[in-house]
């Protein structure tokens, strides 16, 4: 397999679901910033183009084999894996995290100030998340279920509150980026999530799972920006053009 560098993160995320892991462990945004070629990206991480292309090559579809096809399951199951495998994980370890904070605050803020700006900056991005994707299970996913139903049943569109869907997936995807902009920060004032020579064991525990949240929200956003939301967008306007 020969690997186009010019084709965007985007396109070789579709393409190959497991590059993601790469992008992940290197840290190439594939989310928010996933419209950049895949030399761009490699250039603002500061990896090696070689080096990419030649992880990436190792996991091609032909190779990995194992990663599921999102670009193949219908509106309904790519919802329902989105809810039920990243709103789930993500609304538990919310709660989780935010004790973590508290109790690692508690013990080591006086010592590492800097915990306390990871507490204000954690903070805030559980007040971005928590009423994003309650309007995503409440208000847009019911719309995308009810309008893949429709074309399967060849009926009119159902009726959209917010116009057309392109509204509220503008409005989430601005709420991605700013999400995004928080896991950076968080990501700068920690260190890269590495904890300090005095750190107990809840510090780390923090930190870990601080990260592992990272991960998992930058493929729960990926799913959305680039899988989800474009098929949406088509299908609807697929559905008026009839």
């Amino acid at each position: 397999m020969t690997l186009d560098t010019n084709r965007t993160v985007r396109e070789l995320a579709l393409a190959m679901p497991d590059a993601t892991r790469v992008f992940e462990r290197l840290r190439i945004d594939y989310c928010c910033g996933g419209s950049h070629t895949l030399s761009d990206a490699c250039r603002a991480a500061g990896v090696q183009i070689e080096e990419v292309v030649g992880l990436l090559e190792d996991r091609s579809p032909a190779r990995d084999g194992g990663a599921l096809d999102f670009q193949s399951l219908t509106l309904a199951e790519l919802i329902s894996h989105i809810v039920e495998k990243h709103h789930v994980f993500t609304t538990a370890e919310m709660a989780r995290i935010t004790a973590l904070v508290e109790k690692v605050c508690g013990k080591h803020g006086e010592n590492h100030p800097a915990l306390l700006e990871v507490g204000a900056l954690f903070a805030r991005l559980c007040d971005e998340l928590r009423p994003h994707m309650l309007k995503e299970e409440r208000v847009l996913f019911p719309y995308v279920i009810a309008l893949e139903s429709a074309v399967a049943q060849r009926s009119p569109a159902p009726f959209a509150p917010f116009g057309t869907v392109s509204n509220p997936v503008r409005m989430l995807m601005f709420e991605h980026d700013a999400a995004g902009d928080l896991l950076r920060e968080l990501r700068a004032t920690t260190g890269d999530y590495a904890a300090p020579e005095d750190a107990c064991m809840s510090y780390h525990t923090l930190y870990n799972a601080l990260a592992a949240l990272e991960a998992d929200l930058h493929q729960h956003i990926h799913l959305e920006n680039n899988v989800l939301f474009p098929r949406a967008v088509e299908m609807e306007a697929s559905l008026q053009a009839q």
